[in-house]
């Protein structure tokens, strides 16, 4: 991957709004960003998420000037840098970056690579020690201040590069999913710190993911792409609670998906479903478009709209549990349904063993009944 320098004199010590218009970037033949129109207000945490192939990575490469667009504006803080007679280098966009592969400078100590954006600030050599020094303990590396970056783990060098971005005194900081090298553990780690740093720094945050619950953990605001498009940008609860359409459904996390028939209308934005294994049960749904008996329509269902009840109890659809595992503070239990429709990570503080049969639930506001041909 090329490397945009972290800028270097001339700072603006303030969040930074940003704008794209009918933002399109192609290789060759291949679309790889189509007509994307955003706005990213000051002091925004904004991830990106989407699957490989989505476009992310590419916006995000023109947002830094890595990568030249076919057309359409990007203004960071009111200025073009990407317009009909504007294209502004990486090195005075007044960025940081932080790269998925670190891309710190390998005969640089660590003091140094987090030095290194202050190098031609106007700062005295003791503001710029103080101000490495302090950074360092902020995200947890002062002890390894003098080793360079082939003595650390990923998750320290990560931290190194965090430092770095946040030491440039940016209003706008990148980052290029950093945290798909790292273990589990690490990963939850320096989220945490990434979230309340950048956040403290009053820099606005571009990052991008294919992880949906790191998205939803991270974001003020979500942007989901696909096949090179912008499909639904807004908070992680109304992603999460009013999916633009089937793909964001899947990619956000359902449980399950269902075709369903049509009953009735039963009240705003409400339809009662029967489902194909179980039509003597009613399912009530929300949905986000019209549709008559006969249309096409699957139901969507998020895990955290299902629960599990006893056998016996009259409410529900039946059940079989076909797998369990204990996830630190509970269960989540694989449910089969009928004619070979599963139900995942269904969520339960008391163990169902495998092969219990069970009744299951559904909840009207985590259910969406939804044309599945939409979005893909």
């Amino acid at each position: 991957m090329e490397r945009v320098a972290v800028v270097t004199a001339d700072l603006s010590h303030h969040a930074a709004g940003v704008s794209m218009s009918r933002l399109c970037k192609s290789f060759g033949e291949k679309v790889a960003l189509a007509d994307v129109t955003l706005a990213i207000e000051p002091g925004t945490f904004l991830v990106l998420l989407g699957p490989s192939g989505s476009g992310k990575t590419t916006l995000l490469r023109c947002l830094a000037g890595i990568e030249r667009p076919t057309s359409g504006v990007i203004a960071i803080d009111g200025r073009d840098v990407v317009g009909p007679r504007a294209f502004v280098p990486p090195e005075k966009r007044h960025l940081a970056m932080v790269f998925q592969d670190y891309a710190l400078w390998p005969h640089l100590t660590v003091r140094r690579n987090v030095a290194f954006p202050l190098t031609s600030s106007a700062r005295t050599k003791g503001d710029r020690t103080a101000r490495v020094d302090d950074l360092l303990e902020r995200v947890g590396i002062g002890h390894l201040a003098d080793r360079f970056p082939n003595q650390l783990s990923g998750g320290e060098q990560q931290r190194v590069a965090l430092a770095r971005a946040l030491a440039a005194d940016v209003g706008l900081i990148l980052f290029d999913e950093p945290l798909s090298n790292l273990d589990a553990d690490r990963r939850e780690q320096l989220r945490i710190e990434i979230a309340t740093l950048t956040r403290a720094a009053g820099a606005t945050a571009v990052y991008i993911t294919h992880d949906q619950s790191e998205a939803f953990a991270l974001a003020d605001r979500v942007g989901v792409l696909n096949h090179g498009r912008l499909v639904q940008i807004d908070t992680p609860e109304a992603i999460y609670r009013r999916p633009a359409d089937a793909f964001v459904a899947r990619f956000t996390g359902v449980a399950g998906e269902f075709p369903v028939a049509l009953l009735h209308e039963c009240g705003p934005d409400r339809y009662e479903v029967a489902l194909p294994f179980a039509p003597d049960e009613r399912i009530e749904a929300v949905a986000f478009e019209r549709f008559q008996p006969g249309d096409a329509m699957s139901l969507f269902v998020r895990a955290a709209g299902v629960s599990l009840l006893c056998a016996n109890d009259p409410k529900g659809v039946h059940g079989r549990i076909l797998d369990v595992a204990f996830n630190g503070r509970g269960y989540d239990h694989v449910v089969s349904v009928g004619q070979g429709a599963t139900l995942s990570k269904i969520f339960s503080p008391t163990r169902f063993e495998r092969g219990r049969a069970v009744k299951v639930c559904f909840d009207a506001s985590s259910s969406f009944v939804m044309d599945p041909t939409r979005g893909m």
